[in-house]
């Protein structure tokens, strides 16, 4: 069996190219036809997941396999292993070996050696688990992650067809008992259903090819009609729900695929079916404020009308001097000896009325201010809610608080009777003000 122009249609503008070589059949017949048909340097990336007797003795094998060649050879010895998902954990660590190399070569070419039965063990488990038009594709050939490229130039051959290549180049391979372990479960697909796919017809994998061609090219077109849409409800993080909730249906579950994905760099395996479901509730849901949390610690929260992708990063209690100038968040307030304006966003204090210093703090339970005119107390939870205040915002939010740890006030939203008008007596005045919020993601 010959492996006919895999790198057709493949172009390298780079020295180096990484290959993963675990030492079984596959990655083997791979390494063997790039060794013998590239021009690139070639990084043999070797995992010695370290949970077999076998595992020295076949990195030592392709060690020197690597210096008879002359080979860059590089590997590591995975240990302390603490998920309960081994097949997750390990696959994990693979990707970020994979990554440090290609950031120490400077390349951005990743081969890996996944061939066409593994593209329907791919596509049955993705449909089983639940995914997008893309997930159910399986495997491409040549797939952007992050900011390198993996390529897949087996997919068109079976693994029957690399044995066959491996015994006519007289190749060298070692093979992995825990294949054979059903208890992991792309092991359980390999034994008992790939079987009776390739039983009904042995070139199975090509139909499965051309399915996953055909859902990539509608991926392509969905994908970029939502990326259209995107650019219509989404700006500086925040999701305009008003919009978005006239869209079709179909077209939202895609704009959500597209949001987690560049907030998980392209990560596969991240994003699930259930993730993209729990968004839509929240937003369909008739109550105001809603949060539910994404894995690797993203926060999706509801704001009324809007919808933030953050990270989910813990409110502390704050409590600092007024100064000339104060920044918390995209608040400023600052110390000013003159202001025209006497709205919500313009405090002028008496002296003689507070106890100084003036501090900054964020909100505690129980608090209240009596507000300026009623002589009578509210509470800063109230207020928040009737001001439409973001729920994520509340605890974090500035209040200007006297010594007595009174509650003079709620910068651009209420006054406390501590306040004092433009024809009143006052020595001091702080202005509230925003700066631009960044574009995070």
């Amino acid at each position: 069996m010959r492996l006919n122009n895999l790198l057709k249609d493949i172009n390298i503008d780079n020295d180096y190219v990484v290959v993963g070589v675990s030492t079984g059949c596959d990655s083997m017949a791979l390494f063997h036809y790039l060794i013998n048909n590239t021009s690139q340097k070639i990084i043999c990336a070797h995992i010695n997941h370290n949970v077999r007797k076998e595992s020295n003795e076949e990195e030592e094998y392709l060690r020197h396999y690597c210096l008879e060649n002359n080979i860059i050879f590089e590997t590591i010895k995975l240990t302390n292993y603490q998920e309960n998902n081994f097949e997750n954990e390990a696959r994990k660590k693979r990707y970020a070996f994979y990554e440090k190399l290609l950031k120490k070569y400077n390349t951005k070419y990743l081969f890996l050696a996944h061939h066409g039965d593994d593209l329907i063990e791919t596509i049955l488990m993705k449909i089983a688990r639940g995914s997008n038009i893309e997930g159910y594709a399986g495997l491409k050939k040549i797939n952007k992650v992050k900011d390198y490229y993996i390529i897949r130039p087996l997919l068109e051959y079976t693994k029957k067809d690399i044995l066959e290549y491996c015994q006519n180049h007289k190749i060298t391979y070692f093979d992995d008992i825990s294949n054979t372990n059903t208890q992991y479960t792309r092991n359980r697909y390999r034994q008992n259903i790939l079987p009776l796919l390739k039983k009904e017809d042995e070139q199975i994998h090509k139909k499965f090819l051309k399915y996953s061609k055909t859902l990539l090219e509608y991926q392509e077109y969905v994908e970029k009609t939502a990326n259209d849409f995107l650019k219509k409800v989404y700006n500086k993080n925040t999701l305009d729900l008003i919009k978005f909730k006239n869209i079709d249906p179909f077209i939202q579950k895609n704009i959500l695929y597209i949001l987690l994905n560049d907030i998980y760099n392209n990560q596969s395996n991240i994003t699930k079916e259930k993730h993209i479901e729990n968004i839509l509730k929240i937003i369909n849901s008739n109550k105001p404020n809603l949060q539910i949390n994404l894995p690797h610690n993203i926060v999706v929260i509801k704001s009324y009308n809007s919808l933030k992708f953050k990270k989910d990063i813990q409110t502390k209690s704050y409590i600092i001097p007024l100064k000339s100038y104060n920044e918390i968040g995209n608040i400023i307030l600052k110390i000013e000896k003159f202001e025209n304006s006497d709205g919500n966003d313009v405090c002028r204090l008496n002296k003689k009325n507070i106890k100084l210093p003036l501090y900054i703090r964020n909100r505690k339970n129980g608090d209240y201010i009596i507000l300026k005119g009623l002589n009578q107390k509210k509470k800063i939870s109230d207020i928040f809610i009737e001001k439409k205040i973001p729920k994520e915002k509340r605890n974090n939010y500035p209040l200007l608080v006297d010594d007595n740890d009174n509650i003079l006030w709620i910068p651009n939203i209420k006054k406390s009777k501590f306040n004092s008008s433009k024809n009143e007596m006052y020595d001091i005045i702080i202005k509230y003000c925003e700066k631009e919020e960044n574009d995070e993601k």
